[in-house]
């Protein structure tokens, strides 16, 4: 069994992603034979996606949702991490067969990574991480990133010649990458009340992580400058899940959710409540 993935053994880690559909049944088809995941469970309103066993993304049926705008708070793009470069090739190889237009591809220095777009405008990213003793770093010991672009000739070229049959095994969610209204509000809530440490910084975005990885999550106001919470109803992201390995980081940080009088739900996921735009986030341990 391949080694656990360098992102998912920090002290938290982003495990699920819950997006809000309204054509159920082509939004799944799409996670399925695109993005190559396999259906773990397809109750009557909702479909949960995953690899090896392991769920990553569950779509939610509201046919009546309205459809976010671009400038709506909620998801950027949910990113998948997959557990090399070989898999990457891959995946691109099936991408390219299928004729797939990408949304962009990038080398940012700790990764090198392939965007798309599902059918209702949920921002997706596949990527994989270099190892970690490559990453650059700044004086102040913050994760030096970068956007160059990706030589896909040369990623094709690492690409196995054996059928695509999905996903790679050991697949995981690596980061999510939000949309907020505001950055140092972003940084304020994930950094000083869910202990996150901030990695790096890009114009009009912020990138935060447990344990030295370069980002567990982002927040960029790139579309959606000044927006306030999400409206009810709405298509896209309507939650996130952040799983403790360690279960005193997880005390400290319910300890600060309540000194700041956020409401918390227990669920049988776990702690749930609401960051300052309306996003739901459960944590799990």
């Amino acid at each position: 069994m391949p080694a656990e993935l360098f992102a998912l053994t920090r002290p938290a880690h982003v495990a699920h992603v819950q997006l809000v559909v309204s054509d159920l049944d082509r939004v799944s088809g799409y996670y399925q034979s695109v993005i190559g995941l396999r259906v773990m469970d397809e109750g009557g309103s909702a479909h949960v996606l995953g690899v090896d066993g392991r769920p990553l993304l569950t779509l939610l049926h509201r046919p009546d949702a309205a459809r976010a705008p671009r400038q709506a708070a909620g998801l950027f793009h949910t990113a998948f991490l997959v557990p090399g470069r070989t898999e990457l090739a891959h995946w691109l190889s099936h991408a390219a067969a299928t004729g797939l237009r990408l949304d962009g591809a990038s080398d940012h220095l700790v990764s090198e990574a392939l965007y798309l777009t599902d059918p209702e405008g949920n921002g997706i990213e596949i990527y994989r991480d270099r190892p970690p003793e490559e990453w650059p770093h700044n004086a102040d010991g913050t994760v030096a990133m970068a956007t160059e672009r990706l030589d896909l000739q040369a990623l094709l070229a690492d690409a196995p010649q054996s059928a695509w049959n999905g996903m790679a095994g050991g697949t995981a969610i690596g980061h999510i990458h939000l949309q907020v209204g505001d950055v140092p509000q972003a940084e304020a809530f994930y950094r000083d009340v869910l202990g996150l440490k901030v990695m790096a910084h890009y114009p009009g975005a912020s990138f935060l992580a447990t344990g030295g990885y370069h980002h567990h999550l982002a927040a960029n106001i790139w579309n959606s400058r000044g927006a306030g919470p999400r409206a009810e109803n709405m298509t896209g992201l309507a939650g996130y899940t952040l799983h403790f390995n360690d279960r005193t980081m997880l005390a400290t940080t319910l300890a600060n959710l309540e000194a700041q009088q956020i409401a918390i739900a227990q669920t049988a996921e776990g702690h749930r409540f609401l960051d300052p735009w309306g996003i739901a986030i459960t944590l799990s341990a």
